[in-house]
């Protein structure tokens, strides 16, 4: 699974591997929450061929029927797409390694368009073993759209795809490009790719992206990258869509800002965007940020929303993003931290 041997090679932490608990803390609250009722609607790894480690979230028809990728199992161990219905009735729609040069373990999620259509990324696979863009219908068909080379093109994606208007599909890669240090890219429903920029791998752009992207109305992008920045920490970005790029903000690292973020953004009506590093802060137990635009400038303002201290009373390294309601609340979670040091789920008012 990509997050643990991740954090075991780049950031030195020992994990445990095991049944997955979830410990759900609201690190706002000054009173203790009302008692939540959890509903474990299935278990993977039920019968031969079930899917099996699922590295991602998930997403939702109108049906209530739910969707998501898991990183291995299936017919050939290389990964499944399955749906879960209300009901807890879980199917593998497909199998990872079902065709020649077919994607392999998708680290992941999917997104959905208007006719039921999934698409999704493998960091392994396709024709050139280095990660591919996939399109599966509700039949249960998948085309590879697109297969990555590595150098000069992009390879190893992490994060999932976000769509246009125009239903051309955009992401990161966390390696390849030009300078060998990731890339964003656009891949049509045609199969056609563009490399829209490449992360040069010299101080101070962004190096190593493994978040995915947002698209505001401009359709302009954003997103953050691990390394990098003045002082090769990370960065957020900004690439217009005539493919200029911006480094709208380099961590600076503990004590004072965030380091190394993980994850994508989140942008509010304002186009304030969101975030989460894993260490940095105060404590060195990563930071919930804001960066802001400057009206009639170029410079953007970085505010520290929030500093976790660990456990027992907060929750420490956010590995995954933010989702914001209408009222501005952030919503996240942490990989440890909290009551039992398991982890936790937490809000951020505005």
């Amino acid at each position: 699974m990509f997050y643990l041997n991740f954090v075991m090679k780049h950031i030195g932490l020992k994990l445990i591997l095991g049944a997955t608990v979830l410990g759900l803390v609201v690190v706002c609250a000054t009173q203790p929450a009302p008692a939540q009722t959890e509903t474990l609607l299935y278990s993977f790894g039920a019968y031969t061929g079930d899917a099996d480690w699922p590295d991602a979230g998930l997403v939702m028809d109108t049906n209530g029927n739910l969707y998501g990728t898991t990183y291995a199992g299936g017919a050939y161990d290389y990964g499944t797409v399955f749906e879960l219905t209300p009901a807890g009735e879980e199917t593998v729609l497909y199998s990872f390694g079902s065709q020649p040069n077919d994607g392999e373990h998708p680290e992941s999620g999917l997104i959905m368009d208007k006719k039921g259509n999934l698409y999704g990324t493998t960091y392994w696979g396709g024709a050139n073993g280095e990660g591919t863009v996939f399109k599966l219908t509700p039949a249960g068909k998948e085309t590879v759209l697109y297969s990555f080379k590595g150098y000069p093109d992009g390879g190893k994606p992490v994060a999932g795809l976000i769509m246009d208007k125009n239903k051309n599909l955009y992401g990161t890669t966390s390696s390849g490009g030009a300078h060998g240090s990731g890339a964003v890219f656009e891949v049509t429903q045609a199969g056609a790719e563009t490399l829209l920029y490449s992360f040069l791998g010299t101080i101070p752009d962004g190096n190593t992206p493994y978040g995915g992207l947002i698209m505001d109305t401009a359709s302009d992008l954003y997103g953050t990258t691990f390394y990098g920045g003045a002082d090769n920490l990370g960065t957020v970005f900004k690439l217009t869509k005539n493919g200029t790029e911006t480094v709208l903000h380099s961590f600076a690292g503990y004590p004072g800002d965030g380091e190394y973020p993980l994850s994508g953004l989140v942008m509010d009506k304002k186009n304030n965007l969101y975030g989460t590093t894993v260490f940095g802060g105060a404590d060195n137990d990563g930071i919930v940020f804001e960066i802001s635009p400057h009206h009639g400038g170029s410079a953007w303002t970085e505010t520290i929303l929030h500093t976790f201290t660990g456990e027992p009373g907060d929750g420490q390294r956010s590995f995954g993003g933010l989702i914001m309601d209408k009222a501005g609340n952030l919503y996240g979670t942490t990989y440890y931290g909290g009551a039992y040091n398991n982890g936790t789920v937490f809000e951020i008012t505005p």
